[in-house]
C-alpha cells in the first residue's frame, strides 16, 4: 500500500483547482504574523514538518486569540467557547492546545461572585444595589460611615459584628443591605439576605419535607447573615426562641456578623418580640435583644420616604 501522503500528492497533481486552492490557503496560513513568529522561534522545523502540521496551523489561524475577535464571552467564535488556541513544540511535533480566554475567566469570576449572594424573596433592585449610589446620599452619613468601616475591616478579616439599621419606612435600609452584600462579594464573602416574614413561612414549611435542621444550619453558618424587616413578621414564641434565638446564639458564639433592618428601634422591637399568643414574655424577648447587640452595632437611619418619589 502506498503511503497516504504520496497518494494525496498524486491526487493533487491531477486536480489543478484543488492544488491551486491548497497553495493559496497554505500561503495565507504561513503569512499569518503569529504563525510567522512561532516559526521564527523554532527554526529547527523543516518544510516537511510544517507541511505535516498544516491543518493544526490552519486551526490556530482561524480562531480568535484571547478574545481579539470576540465582542463578549457569549459571542465567542472559537471551536471551544471561551478557550483560546496555543501553539507549542514537543520534539519536532507542532502541538495545538487551548487555554481559557480573558472573557471566559471574567465570566466565571462574575458567576462565582454572584453565587456568593443568596437571597430569600428579595427583589432584583436590592440584589443589584451599588455602594457607589449609596455613598452619594449625605442624609445616610451615619450608616454609610459604619458600613465603610465594616467593609474596610473585611479586607483583612470578617468583623464579628454587623449592623442593626433601624428607621422609619422607606429610608433605604433594605437597599443598604443589598449594597453591602455586593461589596462583600468582592472580598469573597457569602451573604444570605432574608426577608423576615417570608423566612418565618419558609421555616414553617420546612417541616413538610424534613429540611428544618438543614435550613437552620445554613442560616447559622453563612459568612454574613442579613435579616431584613425584623419585627414585621407574625411573631410566635416558637419561632422567636427555637429559630431566631438558636441562629443568633450560634453566630454570637462563633463570632459571625448579622445585619438587620427594622422599622423599630431596639426598645420597640423588644416589645414586639415579647407579645405572643402566650402573652407578654419580656425575659425571653430580652434575651433576643441581648443577642442582637452581641452580633451587631446599632445605627439609626433618618431621611425621607424614598418610595414616595
Amino acid at each position: 500500500m502506498k503511503p497516504i501522503q504520496s497518494e494525496l500528492k498524486a491526487w493533487m497533481d491531477k486536480n489543478e483547482n484543488f492544488k491551486t486552492n491548497y497553495t493559496r490557503i497554505k500561503k495565507e496560513i504561513l503569512s499569518d504574523p503569529s504563525i510567522q513568529s512561532f516559526l521564527r522561534e523554532h527554526p529547527e522545523l523543516t518544510d516537511h514538518d510544517i507541511e505535516k502540521h498544516l491543518m493544526r496551523l490552519y486551526e490556530y489561524k482561524s480562531q480568535s486569540k484571547q478574545c481579539d475577535r470576540c465582542a463578549s464571552y457569549g459571542e465567542c467564535q472559537n471551536i471551544i467557547q471561551g478557550y483560546s488556541p496555543l501553539l507549542s513544540m514537543d520534539k519536532n511535533e507542532i502541538k495545538l492546545s487551548y487555554e481559557k480566554c480573558h472573557l471566559r475567566v471574567e465570566a466565571e469570576q462574575q458567576d462565582a461572585q454572584q453565587k456568593l449572594l443568596q437571597s430569600l424573596y428579595m427583589p432584583k433592585e436590592i440584589l443589584e444595589a451599588k455602594m457607589s449610589e449609596v455613598i452619594q446620599d449625605k442624609s445616610r452619613i451615619a450608616a454609610i460611615g459604619a458600613i465603610l468601616n465594616f467593609l474596610e475591616e473585611a479586607k483583612t478579616a470578617l468583623p464579628k459584628k454587623g449592623l442593626f439599621l433601624h428607621g422609619s419606612f422607606g429610608v433605604g435600609k433594605t437597599y443598604l443591605l443589598g449594597a453591602i452584600a455586593n461589596e462583600l462579594k468582592k472580598h469573597h464573602y457569602s451573604s444570605t439576605l432574608i426577608y423576615m416574614p417570608e423566612f418565618v413561612r419558609e421555616i414553617k414549611g420546612s417541616f413538610k419535607d424534613d429540611s428544618f435542621n438543614e435550613k437552620i444550619d445554613f442560616f447559622k453558618k453563612a459568612d454574613v447573615l442579613m435579616l431584613d424587616d425584623i419585627g414585621a413578621e407574625l411573631q410566635s414564641a416558637w419561632f422567636r426562641d427555637e429559630v431566631l434565638g438558636s441562629v443568633l446564639q450560634y453566630r454570637m458564639m462563633e463570632g459571625l456578623p448579622v445585619f438587620f433592618s427594622s422599622n423599630f428601634n431596639l426598645s420597640e422591637l423588644e416589645k414586639e418580640l415579647a407579645s405572643t399568643r402566650n402573652g407578654v414574655e419580656e425575659v425571653k424577648a430580652g434575651r433576643i435583644i441581648e443577642r442582637i447587640k452581641q452580633v451587631s452595632n446599632i445605627v439609626e437611619m433618618t431621611g425621607k420616604n424614598r418610595r414616595d418619589e
